[in-house]
């Protein structure tokens, strides 16, 4: 257990049954009253930011998240199939979860995956990632304008802008973070 004088921004906390982040902390000093702490903590499974105070030295459960390593296997339903690594449980994992990572899922593709007890609270792509055009929108004219761009979808469903000269079956670095073409493979 932890007091609330010793909470910092990062650190992890659990407050009735829920899993926060904290985003930021202050000590307010008044006048007349009782000093507090002020934080905004992110709910890590709802993302939803929350202010809370807390009376000084008012005990706080800190919580430890696990990181794991895993693979993408396939789609089962509305939900994505992983594989952990260390101890190669096969886990389900929501849509909600995932969010707009869904659109880079590929068969045996890493994530790290932040675990507290049996929950998934987030999961991380690499930054980078190789993927193959499967389409890309059709240019009206040729033309001379360096730099123009258009449309691209990849092999996973994700769509980037790419430069004119990006074709069907080209393999592409992209970075993933960002949703932008870095260069053609």
């Amino acid at each position: 257990m932890s007091t609330s004088n010793q909470i910092t921004p990062g650190m992890t906390i659990e407050l009735n049954s829920d899993v926060f982040r904290v985003e930021s902390v202050v000590k307010v000093a008044m006048k007349k009253g009782t000093p507090f702490i002020k934080t905004k903590l992110r709910n890590l499974l709802t993302e939803k930011v929350v202010e809370k105070n807390f009376k000084l030295d008012q005990e706080v459960k800190e919580v430890f998240l696990e990181e794991h390593n895993l693979e993408y296997l396939y789609p089962e339903k509305k939900d994505f199939m992983f594989l952990d690594i260390d101890s190669l449980e096969t886990l389900v994992v929501s849509l909600k979860i995932l969010g707009d990572k869904v659109n880079y899922l590929k068969e045996g593709i890493g994530l790290k995956a932040m675990f507290y007890g049996q929950t998934i609270f987030s999961l991380e792509l690499p930054q980078f990632l190789e993927l193959m055009v499967v389409k890309t929108e059709a240019v009206k004219e040729k033309s001379d304008v360096s730099g123009g761009t258009k449309k691209a979808v990849l092999e996973t469903g994700a769509k980037v802008s790419v430069p004119l000269f990006v074709e069907v079956g080209d393999v592409l670095k992209v970075d993933v973070h960002a949703n932008e073409y870095i260069q053609r493979v």
